[in-house]
């Protein structure tokens, strides 16, 4: 009897110590996902600081240890640009104090960790608002300038429009200020330069006044979108902010579409009864609905149908400037153990937007497993200023939903579809997003961004010793 006890007794210790050996292996060599959850990573560490002497303490110490660092904040960016194989993920979600506002001047300083419902939350009480941002404000600032996100706003619509300044911890491990007027030739690098050229820490932002919109909804069809923009939302100096979908349901496949639009509202002095914060409160419906589309065309046209339901019932309604910017996605929430859904975005200049709908369906219509869920379109204006911009002219941005498999051939599957996609975007003069998994070619790559071999040039100048890594610079960069 003593023997057995004393043999459970080994064998539990035995146990307890390979468990904690386990656990400690897991906190230093962290398999990491990014949001799409196709690039499983092991990276060396996960570090998380909330002070500038902290994380310059971590890139003077990777360059001891001549360790990559790659830079994160929520991780939605899907092609593999905060993670990179044996490197430091940065984690800057813990940085994340706002610093400083000048209500007069309407401008902002932030840590780079902070989201924009973090700002949101702070300058609603103050009568100001985003200019721009996601329509999600789930994100980090510093991520959102990574990507140089544009949002619903057709005044001011690619972020770095509304950038002051900011401080970089870059790879020497000092820290500098950025502007147009100081270091000017990081300004346009960093802000859409994925995390490659260091780490952004604080950030000024130009601020507007929150307003009080009346909305509009209208369905239409597709070959009358682009005159319909042009004439009624571009040159209507009260429309603020414009929203469309375009369906794909099987019924209506990239046909039909319905627009919403946000008017300044004569009376501005009801504002005071819509400033209070919304919360997604209403998620189980569409998350039915939208689940539905996931498995047949039946679900698809019930799901367009419930979008179109639910548009018709905003018009004429009332909403404040942040609660138009203020949506979680909380019911596009998706885990499963073999599929995931990933985006796109295309970017397709005005007046062309019609005889791309028309390529685009020709090229889809024999694609039976491309599980499409949603297209979402906004407008960019045209912004070059950061080098590599997406927006070389007027366009109107196609965000899309897909659901796909998780395994090789799911992916490879997926990926020729995309590259025939981005075939027929660049025939019509657009361009693709950059933050998606990296399904286009290198070729593909340079003809929507001519200044890829610039950027690079720039990234070898900046950090020729590769402090600041990702897969989207391993992948292109050869």
């Amino acid at each position: 009897m003593f023997k057995i006890r004393y043999f459970f007794i080994i064998l539990y210790v035995l146990l307890f110590i390979c468990s904690v050996q386990i656990f400690q292996t897991q906190l230093t060599n962290p398999v990491v996902e990014d949001h799409g959850r196709l690039l499983p990573v092991k990276m060396k560490a996960m570090k998380s600081e909330d002070s500038e002497v902290k994380l310059k303490q971590i890139v003077i110490g990777a360059n001891q240890n001549n360790d990559p660092i790659s830079i994160a904040g929520m991780q939605h960016s899907q092609g593999g640009h905060t993670l990179y194989p044996s490197g430091i993920l940065l984690d800057m979600k813990s940085y994340n104090k706002i610093l400083a506002l000048d209500i007069e001047n309407k401008i902002i300083t932030v840590q780079s960790g902070v989201t924009w419902a973090d700002i949101q939350s702070y300058i609603n009480p103050r009568g100001l608002a985003l200019k721009v941002s996601q329509s999600q404000n789930i994100f980090t600032v510093g991520g959102s300038l990574s990507v140089n996100v544009h949002g619903r706003d057709i005044r001011s619509t690619s972020l770095i429009e509304t950038v002051e300044s900011f401080r970089l911890l870059n790879a020497e491990g000092n820290i500098i200020h950025v502007s147009r007027q100081e270091n000017p030739e990081l300004f346009p690098l960093v802000i859409g330069g994925y995390g490659l050229f260091g780490v952004i820490l604080d950030v000024t932002l130009q601020l507007t006044d929150d307003e009080l919109y009346q909305t509009h909804t209208q369905s239409l069809a597709y070959d009358e979108y682009s005159a319909y923009f042009t004439t009624n939302v571009l040159l209507d100096d009260t429309v603020k902010m414009h929203l469309a979908r375009i369906s794909v349901a099987p019924d209506s496949y990239l046909t039909e579409m319905y627009v919403t639009d946000y008017y300044t509202a004569d009376n501005q002095a009801q504002i005071k009864n819509h400033t209070s914060l919304k919360r997604e409160t209403i998620v189980a419906f569409p998350k039915l609905f939208l689940g539905l589309s996931r498995l047949n065309d039946w679900g698809k046209n019930m799901f367009w149908t419930t979008q179109q339901a639910y548009n018709d019932k905003l018009d004429d309604s009332y909403i404040s400037r942040n609660n138009v910017m203020r949506s979680d996605s909380a019911f596009m929430d998706y885990d499963h153990t073999k599929k995931t859904e990933v985006l796109q975005e295309y970017f397709v200049p005005i007046n062309q937007f019609e005889p791309y709908i028309d390529d685009l369906r020709e090229t889809l219509k024999d694609e039976k497993d491309f599980n499409l869920l949603n297209i979402t379109v906004r407008y960019v204006g045209k912004n070059e200023e950061s080098l590599m911009s997406y927006a070389k002219d007027d366009m109107f941005a196609l965000v899309m939903l897909i659901n796909q498999g998780t395994s090789e051939e799911s992916i490879e599957e997926t990926g020729r579809v995309i590259r025939d996609m981005i075939d027929v975007t660049i025939d019509h003069g657009g361009s693709y997003y950059l933050p998606y998994y990296s399904y286009p070619t290198k070729e593909q790559l340079e003809t929507a961004y001519p200044n890829t071999q610039k950027f690079f040039e720039m990234k070898e100048k900046y950090d020729p010793d590769k402090r600041f890594m990702n897969l989207f610079y391993e992948e292109y960069h050869k």
